[in-house]
């Protein structure tokens, strides 16, 4: 299937699954969906089974959102426990995305269901939600630890069965440009790796770039790709500089995004590092995975100035990444969008495409590993390989098996939608518009002015000492009331404060 129609079908309001090999395209047709669905009047809900995979669509886990957490069943009036901002996100929700559907456990979906209907009050599934599912069950799998509840893919599911998602399986290229690449990953994913197949992949063990330049190692564990970091920026000369990130939010939502950027909280730099951008630019200049060097330091404010293989040299300046609920934004992290990039993980570079990358599977340790971490190049060429083990070309039978059923119900599927050519069509031609705003009823500066005259010190910027007296009141009972006519602002704003320092469930 191509992008357009999957783009349609989810448009028109059917819940899917997308899915399809990796470099597919599947997380670009999701954020042209999410952008169009927005843009619609539509409350969409973004969120993902691995905080990494929820940050590159600016949302939340899945386990958060639905408020499942890590338990492996429902409790006895979970629904009457939930927080009211928790269950108006979910009550208001029209569409739940959810990435990387391959590592949520079946049992797990069948709980995000289960919150759903109660909460909403409606026996169908999801409560009535529209629910796109995104993943490829030849990647990483769902993980299954001894002491808790083991489960497999979500097709296994109660709900799935139930809901009966259409599938939209791509089938476009828009990574690989190399037939000998791309013959050995579907070999893979057919389970039909043969040894030509081997003995090309065992060719490029201790091979080496021609021309020297450092480039991308791809590990299995986090212990060798923080050692080789370290160790090569260390070696340079010159000054170090140190970019460290700023945030907005309470402590736990600040700390929930962390461990989703990949742009660290300190970022080190030295002139000839080899870094890697960590965001897509929004003029086209690098993507997430873009590699370069460090030439030097803009003048003044010191900002890291990278020159990317593509050839584009770029002043990187902080980027900001959100965390987001529904509608509401818990927490944000403003930061230099880049890594040092002598070694990233196997598993943060899911979703990337690298220019080049020298890859050691020797310790891989899990099903779909090796496939994650080959698909990430665009050829052979670019592929230079430290070693790899028998389970780095293991994938998993369930995954083969899933696969020769969904691409028999893809076909079946895009039967029924053949209508949504024409709508395919009109919107390539760039003949769909996306609603108009609507116009504020009044000016925004006489809004403020009104505002002013009862709240002075509304849509201010809030001052460190204003900060303090706000904590320090609430935390000796002072009021909501109370404090919006000591502080001077309207008693919303002073809500949305308290939340951004106590947390978006404090009691007020």
């Amino acid at each position: 299937m191509k992008q357009g129609m999957a783009l349609e079908i989810m448009l028109s309001g059917e819940s899917v699954l997308l899915t399809g090999p990796a470099g597919a395209g599947k997380t670009f047709v999701l954020n042209q969906f999410i952008r169009l669905a927005k843009a619609d009047g539509k409350h969409v809900s973004v969120t993902a089974t691995t905080g990494l995979a929820a940050t590159h669509l600016g949302g939340t886990t899945i386990h958060s959102w639905s408020g499942i957490g890590i338990n492996d069943e429902l409790h006895a009036g979970f629904a009457d426990n939930m927080s009211k901002t928790r269950r108006e996100i979910i009550e208001k929700t029209d569409v739940l995305v959810i990435d990387e559907i391959s590592m949520l456990h079946d049992f797990r979906l069948d709980m995000v269901d289960q919150a759903c209907r109660l909460v909403r009050k409606k026996d169908e599934p999801f409560g009535g939600i529209q629910v796109i599912m995104s993943g490829d069950f030849f990647q990483l799998p769902p993980i299954n630890r001894g002491d808790s509840r083991a489960g497999g893919f979500v097709v296994n599911s109660n709900v799935w069965r139930e809901l009966d998602p259409t599938i939209c399986y791509l089938s476009e290229q828009h990574r690989q440009d190399d037939e000998e690449l791309l013959d050995i990953l579907n070999a893979l994913r057919a389970g039909e790796l043969r040894r030509h197949h081997a003995e090309k992949l065992l060719a490029r063990v201790d091979v080496y770039p021609d021309d020297d330049e450092p480039i991308t190692e791809l590990h299995t564990v986090n212990i060798d790709v923080d050692r080789l970091n370290n160790a090569k920026l260390d070696t340079l000369e010159g000054d170090e500089l140190i970019y460290t990130q700023s945030s907005t939010g309470s402590d736990s939502y600040v700390e929930a995004l962390q461990r989703s950027v990949l742009a660290p909280a300190s970022l080190r730099l030295k002139k000839g590092a080899l870094v890697m951008a960590v965001k897509n630019s929004l003029d086209r200049k690098y993507a997430n995975g873009s590699l370069g060097i460090v030439t030097g330091f803009e003048a003044g404010t010191e900002y890291p100035i990278v020159e990317f293989k593509n050839g584009k040299v770029v002043t990187m300046s902080p980027d900001t990444w959100e965390l987001r609920d529904g509608d509401k934004k818990r927490a944000s992290i403003s930061q230099v969008p880049l890594r040092l990039a002598w070694a990233i993980t196997v598993h943060k570079s899911q979703g990337m495409t690298l220019d080049a990358a020298r890859i050691d599977l020797r310790r891989a340790f899990v099903e779909g590993m090796g496939y994650v971490a080959l698909s990430r190049v665009k050829n052979l060429n670019s592929l230079y390989l430290t070693g790899i083990n028998k389970m780095a070309l293991q994938i998993s039978e369930d995954a083969q098996n899933i696969d020769t059923i969904l691409r028999d119900k893809a076909q079946r599927d895009q039967k029924r939608f053949g209508y949504l050519e024409a709508a395919i069509a009109k919107r390539q031609a760039g003949l769909t518009k996306l609603p108009a705003k609507k116009k504020s009823a009044s000016g925004w500066v006489e809004k403020i002015a009104k505002m002013r005259e009862t709240h002075p010190n509304a849509y201010m910027p809030w001052l460190k000492q204003q900060d303090t007296l706000l904590k320090e009141k609430f935390q000796n009972g002072a009021s909501v009331k109370e404090l919006s006519q000591l502080l001077g602002r309207h008693e919303g704003s002073i809500v949305l404060r308290l939340q951004k320092h106590f947390g978006e469930d404090i009691s007020i």
